[in-house]
């Protein structure tokens, strides 16, 4: 699988993130501080790596922040990405079960090494819901990115 993997910070855990993708046997495309002479700035690699999925580029991406959240939001501002901040395994394979997750944002403060492989555990396990009002939510975000989703029924 191609995973791409943006830091805005040449952390120990977002060293560890590439090493372990790798030793799982994942094609690695590192963004920002991990990248000599890219730009580190969170907003930034964490667009790049996002825009990676919905052009095909990469199967999946891991974006990394301080608190992860600038990450996740910088992830969730490109159309057809569906970045969740994951601080443990649960919400990890939730994300990617119910919401359909493509883009995994962690921080650099919170997780741990062994937390790390915990959440990478769980996000690989889990496969997308085939439940119906699953899939319908999903699709709802698509039209949402697509500027055509109606309004809301709440």
């Amino acid at each position: 699988m191609r995973i791409s993997v943006s830091s805005d910070m040449d952390e120990p855990v977002a060293r560890s993130l590439v090493e372990e993708l790798r030793r799982r046997g994942h094609e690695v495309c590192v963004y920002g501080a991990l990248e000599p002479g890219a730009d580190p700035q969170w907003a930034f690699c964490s667009e790049a790596a996002a825009r990676d999925v919905p052009s095909g580029a990469a199967d999946l991406a891991v974006v990394c922040c301080w608190t992860g959240t600038g990450a996740s939001i910088a992830a969730n501002k490109v159309p057809g990405v569906r970045a969740a901040l994951c601080t443990d395994a649960y919400t990890a394979e939730g994300a990617r079960r119910w919401n359909d997750a493509n883009v995994l944002a962690l921080s650099l403060r919170l997780t741990s090494e062994a937390v790390l492989k915990e959440i990478l555990d769980a996000w690989f396990a889990a496969a997308p819901s085939e439940d119906t009002e699953d899939r319908q939510n999903v699709a709802h975000l698509g039209m949402l990115d697509a500027g055509r989703a109606p309004r809301s029924r709440g």
